[in-house]
């Protein structure tokens, strides 16, 4: 492992960042893997605050695409898959307080994780964006799920099926993010501050009511992402759009 994960503790805090700052945090297999058991082990701790950041001037930008491009094994595929599963699952369903920071850009496979939290806080022209789309793809890490639970269902279709990059100012107007601001470091000061002066346990509780109700469905929503992503893998539409974004060009897409 080459630490493209770092988890530093403090007190009831723990914070997790994505260390690929050079690749925008952009998640090869190591990093999911890494972050997968991390995860697994914060889910087990003491901690009752659990916060998702990225290092340097991105959250992630989402899926890297070397992984994209040689991952062509349909086992390979549904193990990489599998591992994302486990992170959403295991991050939407902890028993703590969770807080997404996007410090920066949060596109794609990012966002996903990233709309897993309890609370979403964003530097206020952080890029973000579900943008699958542009590359012939459709959302995975239960993108539908979070998406049309903030959304509803014909804005979350319609926002992944233009794939817009938006700012977060625009993206929580449009319900995706909780809190977008000039200082998000200060602003997740003063939310973490609130989060330990507040009763927690209770707040835990409500959220497991909640969260455990909903999360046979994200199961599910995940699995189906599994199987449409297998097949959009193999569309002409899908290899357009790889070469197009290669080689710098607008994508000729067919519907086939």
């Amino acid at each position: 492992m080459n630490n493209t994960v770092l988890v530093t503790k403090d007190g009831p805090i723990t914070t997790i960042k994505l260390n690929r700052p050079d690749q925008l945090n952009a998640m090869d297999v190591e990093l999911l893997t890494e972050l997968n058991d991390e995860l697994i082990k914060i889910k087990e701790d003491d901690s009752k605050i659990v916060v998702l950041t990225g290092e340097g001037n991105a959250f992630s930008a989402g899926g890297d695409m070397k992984t994209l491009l040689q991952n062509s094994d349909p086992n390979g595929f549904k193990d990489v898959m599998g591992i994302i599963k486990n992170i959403v699952t295991t991050f939407y369903s902890m028993p703590k307080v969770t807080v997404s920071v996007l410090n920066g850009a949060a596109a794609g496979l990012g966002l996903s994780v990233a709309l897993a939290a309890d609370f979403i806080i964003a530097k206020e022209d952080a890029k973000v964006a579900m943008n699958f789309i542009g590359i012939g793809l459709i959302p995975d890490g239960g993108g539908h799920f979070f998406m049309e639970q903030r959304l509803g269902p014909v804005k979350a279709k319609h926002t992944i099926w233009e794939g817009k990059m938006m700012t977060a100012n625009e993206a929580q107007t449009l319900g995706l993010v909780d809190l977008a601001t000039p200082d998000w470091n200060q602003a997740l000061n003063h939310y973490l501050n609130k989060l330990q002066q507040s009763p927690i346990q209770s707040m835990i509780t409500s959220k497991l009511i909640i969260n455990g109700k909903q999360l046979p469905l994200l199961e599910e929503v995940l699995d189906q992402e599994t199987r449409g992503q297998a097949k959009m893998r193999q569309t002409h539409d899908h290899k357009e759009g790889i070469d197009a974004f290669l080689n710098k060009r607008e994508p000729q897409f067919i519907g086939e």
